[in-house]
């Protein structure tokens, strides 16, 4: 199958989660398959075959008989000694010719395998063969890692498992009499005249397995009612953890002002934390009108905002991998809360947003807290939580899957949508033209002004627009000047012109007058400036090391000559320094032209923390030569 390249035309070709460009000027190229793999077990994502990247310019030089190739490819990936699964339809792989007849290109949309698929792997050894994708490239997987997908694929779920020599002296009581007074204060149910056993069976929490008779307490059971000791015992969770910390103080040397954590003052399991967390979210920054709690401590009235909350966190609870790194971790700003959860999402994020696609790692947990009237089964949690941060006019949710270690954030930000500065600066800035824009696009571009820069992934999480019609409005809102961009593809970053220049340098033009294949921005004119490099003797000794240093010097010019920046604006800089390479805290110090001490305390810890930045040495924090990197996910997170 074919199709004629052709940017404005065919905008859907250059969107995915990820892209990747190879040259196969001498046939199918050998790591293709680790891509291939890598994107399946990640987040899918496009490969083209005849296209290489070099410092920002593409080259579409084609390949040599593509028909032949495709045909190749497709014998190869049905092979079972090369690939373990073909995941592709017939029209994920193409044939693109390009505006010279005489050239041609392909394409390979390569979707996220489900939890029934992974690991997919090449060869025949899954624990040699399984990759993932990371900002990189793409990396193989530890054992670790393709064991927890081959237990992700199982039809019974992972709280179902019955614990060998664990028994009800295991479970802590007063949190099981409190659960059952919780159940009877949501009405009259039949379940509710069964002894202690009897209900733990109905709700999971106990199981007899009819296949070999073994009977007893399940994962559920002890996660949820459990005591702290008992949970903690080698044989069920040993690296179990839960915690909640509010961050309300202004004084960077005092970590949290208050902390929910196991230290020995309350029992620690499911129910008990569930309780306390939901107290202490009933008050505080974003809560107007809390709740009214009765002598239980139990909810009798919520708004939506704390309905929401309470999702967010039975969410984090019910979906974790206990047998992962982190536990579960919720962090309150004044500005903001994140929930986060080892594990993996089991969906795709579009299945997410789109909702009514139920696929829980812990059933029997969901149950328990089902029946406290809390969490949902029918897939709609994310839309009931961005349904009540959109009658709060707030920004939307941002949800972020990390690897190594694996974990799932959802960051709920407390900031008004449409603050009525930014609007009034954009009306300022843009005159009347402004006000011609639709909803949508004033959405992106006090996105935009808010967070220092907007991607299109971004945008997909907070309009209904799909990914294809951003891509458009984005390009469009370009083109008219309301926005300028920067990268390509998956990397393709819009701000407001002349907001970051450090972003706003032109890129190189593309070989050969080829359109660029990006998220809608407009080709480069011909002949358009390459990079401008700072002179070498113009920087500081402290970067002579860089490769990219002359290019680094220039790009912190901005904030360098500022004595003061926005928090944000900061952020952005140090992610896109840090976009393509590690950098030190003296370097970044030396670039921005700031103390260490301030910058490691307000940005780069807190961008650690956040998913915003990863470490060069993660094993070892305090490592002399410890540097950092943008994640991922970086250009998708609000900065704070």
């Amino acid at each position: 199958m074919s199709g004629q390249l052709n940017l404005f035309s065919n905008l859907d070709f250059f969107e995915g989660v990820d892209v990747e460009y190879k040259a196969a000027r001498g046939g199918l190229p050998r790591d293709l398959w680790e891509t291939y793999g890598a994107f399946a077990n990640t987040d899918g994502g496009t490969i083209w075959l005849g296209i290489t990247q070099r410092a920002g310019a593409l080259d579409l030089h084609g390949v040599n008989d593509p028909e032949k190739m495709l045909s190749d490819f497709w014998n190869t990936l049905n092979n079972p000694s090369k690939t373990s699964l073909n995941l592709l339809r017939d029209q994920d792989a193409r044939i693109v010719r390009l505006e010279d007849p005489d050239r041609a290109v392909i394409r390979i949309v390569v979707p996220r395998a489900d939890r029934h698929q992974r690991p997919v792997f090449i060869g025949t050894n899954p624990l040699r063969g399984t990759f993932r994708r990371n900002f990189e490239g793409d990396y193989l997987c530890t054992e670790a890692e393709v064991r927890r997908m081959f237990a992700d694929q199982a039809e019974e779920p992972a709280d179902s498992r019955i614990l060998e020599g664990f028994g009800l002296d295991d479970l802590h009581i007063d949190s099981l009499r409190q659960y059952r007074n919780r159940f009877v204060s949501r009405g009259s149910h039949v379940w509710l005249a069964e002894d202690d056993l009897g209900l733990l069976g109905k709700l999971g929490g106990w199981r007899r397995d009819r296949r070999s008779g073994q009977e007893g307490l399940t994962l559920a059971g002890l996660l949820m009612f459990g005591r702290e000791q008992a949970i903690r015992d080698p044989a069920a969770v040993p690296g179990f953890q839960l915690d909640y910390r509010e961050r309300f103080g202004e004084d960077p040397e005092v970590r949290w002002t208050d902390r929910l954590h196991l230290d020995g003052t309350w029992e620690g399991n499911l129910f008990q934390f569930y309780q306390l967390v939901m107290q202490k979210l009933s008050v505080g920054p974003g809560v107007k009108r809390p709740f009214r709690v009765d002598a239980d401590g139990y909810r009798t009235s919520a708004t939506p905002v704390i309905e929401a909350f309470q999702e967010a966190l039975v969410n984090a609870l019910i979906h974790a991998d206990y047998s992962g790194q982190g536990g579960v971790v919720i962090d309150r700003w004044p500005d903001r809360l994140e929930f986060s959860n080892p594990g993996t999402l089991l969906v795709s994020r579009e299945q997410l947003l789109k909702g009514g696609v139920s696929e829980c790692r812990n059933k029997s947990l969901q149950l328990m807290f089902q029946m406290l009237g809390a969490g949902d089964k029918a897939g709609s949690g994310i839309d009931k939580i961005r349904s009540s941060w959109a009658e709060a006019h707030w920004q939307s949710p941002v949800l972020r899957e990390s690897h190594r270690p694996e974990r799932v954030v959802l960051e709920l930000p407390m900031l008004s949508l449409l603050p009525e500065e930014i609007l009034t600066r954009l009306r300022g800035r843009f005159g009347t033209d402004f006000g011609d824009l639709s909803g949508d696009e004033v959405h992106a571009l006090v996105t935009a002004q808010l967070e220092g820069t907007v991607t299109n992934q971004r945008l997909q999480g907070m309009l209904t627009l799909h990914r294809v019609d951003i891509t458009r409005m984005l390009g469009g809102l370009v083109q008219q000047g309301f926005l300028e961009s920067d990268g390509v593809g998956r990397g393709t970053r819009y701000f407001i012109p002349g907001e970051l220049p450090a972003l706003a340098e032109q890129a190189p033009p593309l070989s050969e007058g080829a359109p660029p294949l990006s998220d809608g921005a407009p080709p480069l004119s011909e002949g358009a400036p390459p990079l401008v490099q700072a002179p070498a003797a113009a920087m500081p000794p402290e970067l002579s090391g860089l490769a990219g240093g002359a290019q680094l010097w220039l790009q912190a010019k901005p904030v360098r000559e500022r004595r003061r920046v926005k928090p944000a604006v900061m952020r952005a800089m140090i992610r896109g320094l840090c976009q393509d390479e590690f950098l030190t805290l003296q370097q970044l110090g030396v670039l921005l032209g700031r103390g260490t001490k301030g910058l490691q305390e307000d940005h780069l810890s807190p961008m650690f923390r956040t998913g915003l930045l990863r470490l060069h040495f993660p094993d070892n924090l305090t490592h002399p030569q410890q540097a950092y990197r943008s994640t991922a996910d970086a250009s998708e997170s609000t900065p704070s």
